[in-house]
């Protein structure tokens, strides 16, 4: 499953704050430095779906707070 995911960095906590069927807006507390959002995404992502952070991969965007992210089931 692709889903697009617009990502603010450096907030307060990890929340999800819109959610549709192939959208995803997600504030990270995480600053965008060395990767360290991106990690944090994945890890939040992967606690929130339930599953492995080997099962979501980001496909495009990775220096862009707009990304697509894969995620296997």
């Amino acid at each position: 499953m692709l889903i697009k995911v617009k990502v603010i960095p450096n907030s307060a906590k990890n929340e999800i704050i819109e959610h549709t069927a192939n959208f995803m807006k997600v504030k990270i507390a995480a600053n965008p430095e060395k990767g360290k959002a991106n990690k944090e995404l994945i890890k939040f992502l992967a606690d929130y779906f339930h599953i492995s952070k080997s099962a979501i991969t980001i496909k495009s965007g990775n220096q862009s707070r707009n990304k697509t992210i894969e995620v296997r089931r």
